[in-house]
């Protein structure tokens, strides 16, 4: 197939662009390049396409499109913060825009990567399945329960929306993200002996590495129709649920030498969510996830150390909100997240 990969110089897109060209789709890639730089070793060798901002997308960059694969988002709870509007400008309107264009330019099939943050404040320890009522507690969760429900009244026999609601990403990108949690806290330990957790440790979290995410976009798009049309789907796997805590000791684990630390400074923290990723397993009987949250901390360890990471990409180039104020600050993007020339 011939795919439009929005996102593909962001973490989980370089990730992506490779699996997707490995099962043999041409890839196309559209980014606005705010991250193309976040590079923990050497440069990817990304896809060719189109530098474009999302918001600035028209038809023609759909021209001969068989399906789009939709990762371009302001893409966590701080960043969304930040400035809700645009969070909704850009994660919501953008992305309906785009599969308006992409419904009228004739592609068949548009996967969307939601998130299971839109469980939010579930609570309990019963697992959540697809049906459960969404209870987002950041603009950047409600932006995509937004759109989930926007795509799904373009659904029609020529247009399938499958919304992939991720589990919490993992894991080595060449575009690193520093600012999830076992990303982060492999950092930190590998940086300054301490694997410091500032809520009390007992949240849940469902995690799953990103390249198991790139598995799962790949299967998604060639599923058959009836499988996957109109459906949300949890994608993840129940053995990596798992509370900050239990994370935080298997970062011990991966770190040699270094400690851990639960302070509770940040009090209690809403986001609390066991997932059922059941759904998807039945809906495509051949994806499984391969990747535990041990073999992703000892991978991101080894990364580290190999990849020379310092504490101040770590703190700055690889955290994004961090990157783009200095990106603002610099003069490189406007007020917006546009770049300048």
């Amino acid at each position: 197939m011939r795919v439009l990969l929005t996102g593909h110089q962001g973490y989980l897109g370089s990730v992506m662009a490779p699996v997707l060209a490995a099962a043999g789709h041409e890839v196309i890639g559209l980014d606005s390049g705010l991250f193309a730089n976040c590079l923990l070793g050497p440069r990817p060798d990304d896809p060719a396409g189109h530098q474009v901002d999302l918001r600035d997308t028209t038809v023609r960059h759909l021209s001969e499109v068989d399906a789009v694969i939709h990762l371009a988002a302001l893409s966590n709870d701080p960043l969304g913060a930040l400035d809700p509007d645009l969070t909704y400008a850009i994660n919501h309107r953008s992305s309906v825009w785009l599969a308006r264009l992409a419904r009228d330019a004739g592609v068949s099939r548009f996967l969307y990567a939601s998130t299971c943050s839109v469980y939010g404040a579930s609570g309990g320890d019963d697992l959540v399945g697809e049906d459960a009522p969404l209870r987002p507690v950041t603009p950047y969760a409600e932006s995509k329960v937004r759109v989930e429900d926007d795509l799904h009244e373009l659904a029609d026999e020529r247009f399938t929306p499958v919304f992939l609601r991720n589990a919490t990403a993992f894991g080595f990108s060449p575009r690193l993200r520093a600012d999830i949690v076992l990303n982060n806290l492999v950092g930190h330990a590998f940086l300054t002996g301490v694997v410091r957790v500032l809520s009390d440790g007992t949240p849940w979290r469902p995690l799953v590495h990103a390249h198991d995410i790139a598995r799962a976009f790949a299967a998604a798009l060639v599923a058959p129709r009836e499988a996957v049309h109109a459906k949300a789907f949890n994608i993840g796997t129940e053995r990596n649920n798992v509370t900050v805590a239990q994370i935080a000791e298997q970062v011990v684990e991966a770190v040699p030498g270094s400690r851990l630390t639960i302070t509770g400074e940040a009090g209690a923290d809403p986001r609390s969510y066991r997932v059922d990723f059941s759904r998807f397993r039945q809906a495509v009987p051949e994806f499984e996830c391969e990747w535990t949250v041990k073999d992703g901390a000892i991978e991101l360890a080894d990364a580290y150390q190999r990849l020379g990471l310092t504490t101040h990409n770590f703190d700055r180039r690889f955290t994004r909100l961090a990157w783009l104020r200095d990106q603002v600050e610099a003069g490189k993007v406007d007020a917006t997240l546009r770049p300048l020339p």
